[in-house]
């Protein structure tokens, strides 16, 4: 009897060493975010991001979760998620809950480019990694050396969305333009970005207007834009103003050549309020469509079985999914939940997802070659890739047709 005894114990000290307690005791890997549930960016973060993220989570745990070599099986994904409710104290002191007392795995990021810049150095604080998802700032690109932990996934304003839109306006011959942008970090990114470049191709802004979020009527500066009788109109306000601006533009026959709404343009959900023929020839940010990839094609089937296209953003939906792709495999690859290693991985590996080959660039932002697009435009009911040219799923439209008689 004694020599069993002696022989389990030798047969368990083994298995202690082979395989530590905590790579049985790990059962999940527990993702937590402070997300805009509710509040002005909800329609954001509803329809961009979190269904992503919850058709990714189902996913994988159908297959049994996420291999990771340091606990020699497959984890499924937990997420906890709170409401921050659009209010950037509370995404920070939540931020802080889930690293100091949930004490979770991994952060998912929040919505909107000023929370992510808010988030950022919290996460790098915290040697958490961060890679961000409805929102990118060339501030945020500016700083981003100092936070090693931070990626960026979407594109945007000056990677490479504001100079490819200005390069496509200069070569159809647009001579004048008009700028109105939400007071925040978002708006003023874009219009920072776009006024000087509007210079340098010779093309004179002959108004620029900062607005407040939640603004109920934008006659009088869309009344303005069309005394300025200019070729183009940029909007870069959030969804509920886009449609605001688009709906009243509308109302007032202000007609111009080119009109870009961002975000808002480049949802589902603004074809369903207008319909096609009333957005034909439209702009957005974005852009990728079926067409932009065979792994495009096939993520677009699956997103459409699931949800309809009500939701379906042609700006980052793709990026998104990719990011969770290539941050999935990093994880596998890393075989450990040490979040440096992890990092350090992102940071310096290719993976192939549905954008093909993907990346981060030295400055930790997606790589502008895996980029699907930049500036995408409404054409029969289908938004298409239209700048940068070599990655277009149709030609340009200029000028874009008036609207629809009433």
């Amino acid at each position: 009897m004694k020599n069993l005894k002696f022989k389990a114990y030798i047969i368990l000290s083994i298995l202690i060493i082979a395989f530590p307690f905590t790579a049985f005791s790990k059962d999940k890997i527990r993702i937590g975010a402070s997300r805009s549930l509710s509040g002005p960016a909800a329609i954001v973060g509803n329809s961009g991001f979190g269904p992503i993220m919850a058709m990714w989570k189902d996913e994988v745990n159908a297959k049994g979760g996420i291999y990771v070599k340091e606990y020699g099986k497959k984890l499924p994904i937990e997420f906890i998620f709170y409401d921050d409710k659009s209010d950037l104290g509370t995404m920070t002191r939540l931020l802080d809950k889930l690293i100091l007392e949930d004490k979770v795995d991994f952060l998912f990021p929040p919505v909107g480019t000023a929370f992510l810049f808010a988030a950022g150095p919290i996460a790098n604080k915290h040697g958490y990694i961060l890679m961000g998802a409805e929102g990118g700032a060339s501030s945020i690109k500016e700083i981003i050396s100092g936070l090693p932990y931070f990626f960026s996934v979407l594109n945007f304003s000056d990677h490479y969305q504001v100079p490819v839109m200005v390069e496509l306006l200069a070569d159809v011959g647009v001579k004048t333009a008009a700028v109105i942008f939400i007071s925040d970090l978002h708006g003023i990114e874009y219009s920072g970005a776009a006024v000087p470049l509007f210079a340098l191709k010779g093309i004179d802004v002959k108004m620029v207007k900062s607005i407040p979020q939640g603004i109920k009527d934008l006659s009088p500066i869309i009344k303005e834009a069309k005394a300025a009788n200019v070729d183009a109109f940029c909007s870069f306000q959030y969804p509920d103003e886009n449609i605001l601006a688009t709906r009243q533009s509308m109302e007032i026959g202000f007609n111009p050549k080119f009109f870009i709404t961002g975000p808002g343009g480049n949802f589902g959900f603004y074809k369903q309020i207008f319909g096609a023929e009333a957005i034909e020839g439209i702009a957005a940010w974005g852009a990728w469509n079926e067409k932009s990839s065979p792994g495009c094609k096939e993520f677009a089937d699956k997103f459409r079985a699931r949800y309809g296209e009500q939701i379906a953003d042609w700006w980052g939906h793709n990026l998104y999914w990719a990011g969770l792709q290539f941050w999935q495999q990093a994880v596998e690859k890393a075989g450990t939940l040490n979040q440096k290693k992890i990092r350090d991985i992102i940071a310096t590996e290719k993976f192939d997802t549905i954008l093909g080959p993907t990346w981060f660039d030295e400055k930790h932002l997606l790589a502008k070659e895996c980029h699907t697009g930049e500036v995408g435009q409404w054409q029969k009911g289908v938004f298409e890739v239209v700048g940068p040219k070599n990655k277009a799923t149709a030609p340009f439209l200029y000028p874009k047709p008036a609207w629809p008689k009433k």
